[in-house]
This record gives C-alpha cells, structure tokens and sequence, in this order.
C-alpha cells in the first residue's frame, strides 16, 4: 500500500506543479497581450489541468524510454522533441474535445492555423508542446527525478492528502458548476435543490469571468 502511495504522490505533485506552471504561463501571456483577464481551469485554484497532464505524461514518458542510453545528445534531444510534438498534441486534442462533449463549449479553437487538427490542436501549438517537451527534459526532469526520494516523508504524505481532497472539490464545484451552466443555456431549470445552489452561487456572471475564454463552437 505505501509503494502505491508513493508513485500516487510523485504523479499528484508532478500534476499540481505542472498545472501551476501552465496558470502562470497563460496569465503571463494574458498581460504581454495587453488584456486583463484571468485564465484559470479550476474555480478556486490558480491551476490549468491540460497542462499539468501535459507534464506528467512528459515525466512519466521520459522515464521509461532510457534515454539516457542514447550517447548522441543531439539524437536524444529530437526523440524528446517529437515525443513531446505528439504528447501534447494528444492531450490538447483530446482535452479539447472531451471538454466540447461534457460541457458544450470550447477554450481554443486552431481553425485558423495552418495544418490543424478540427481546431483542437495544430503543427504550429505541435511543435510548440515539442520545444516545451525539450525544456522540460533539460531543466525540470532531472529535478523532478531527484525530488522523487523524498516523498517518503510524512509530511509530504500529509500534504499530499489535504491538497488531493481540496483539488477533487475544486474538480467536483467546477464540473457541476459547468454542467448546470450548460442547462441554464437551454433554459432548463433549476429542478432540485443542489441545482438551485448552484445557480445561487455559480451563476453565468461568474463562470464567464473564470472561464472567459470558453465559448460555443461553430460546428
């Protein structure tokens, strides 16, 4: 039980720092823009999950493929490159288009890149998930690496449990948040007393702040 506990620590932080990472890359990119908004993936918590599984499965990925082995730095630098390019490109995929089946909208759309992908992913954001992938291995990946023999400690397993249960509310909040903003979308209302709470509490005023790049797609 604790070896699983172990590898659920090092993937849940891998997550966390990864999300946070990516929070403060887009709110970065927001003010370099010139527009004052805030992008956030979560309702309480400065975090974008795509690109906090974007590092695991970096992370996770990177270790298994002994790269270490291959004595060219140069041949080890583009198998990370192109592993990343088809990673990321995965991911956004996918995230775009689960998001588009659960909740109806869309945070990107791509269609006006060359060589995209339904709007969901492109070459250009491809390649770009490739040269994160590179910075990841040179910078972080050897960090992480070493960090992962002090998750043994109590007070990492302590941490990891409290903040494991306030993201899976702020998870939970944010998912049926969403999902009742889609119903109040088709006029739907409010037909049972979480439901009222919701609209209380998340109405459309706050979630279009938070989620300000969500939108309908024109499909």
């Amino acid at each position: 039980m604790k070896k699983y506990f172990e590898k659920y620590t090092y993937v849940f932080w891998v997550f966390m720092l990864g999300s946070f990472l990516g929070f403060v890359h887009e709110n970065l990119l927001m003010m370099y823009r010139g527009r004052d908004v805030l992008r956030q993936g979560l309702i309480y918590e400065p975090l974008i999950p795509v690109y906090g599984f974007g590092l695991l499965l970096f992370c996770l990925v990177f270790r298994r493929l002994g790269l270490e082995k291959i004595k060219s730095h140069w041949k080890r630098i583009l198998k990370v490159f192109v592993i990343s390019f088809l990673l990321g490109g995965v991911a956004e995929y996918l995230f775009s288009f689960f998001q588009e089946m659960i909740f109806g909208t869309i945070s990107w759309d791509y269609s006006s890149y060359a060589f995209n992908l339904y709007g969901r992913t492109s070459f250009y954001h491809c390649s770009v998930w490739g040269l994160m992938g590179v910075v990841f291995y040179l910078l972080l990946f050897p960090i992480l690496c070493r960090l992962e023999k002090y998750i043994n400690k109590k007070t990492v397993y302590y941490l990891t449990i409290i903040f494991s249960i306030v993201l899976f509310l702020d998870c939970f909040i944010s998912t049926i948040a969403c999902l009742r903003q889609g119903k109040r979308r088709e006029n739907i209302p409010a037909q049972n007393i979480v439901e009222t709470f919701l609209d209380q509490h998340y109405p459309d005023e706050l979630l279009d702040y938070i989620y300000n790049n969500a939108r309908i797609p024109k499909r």
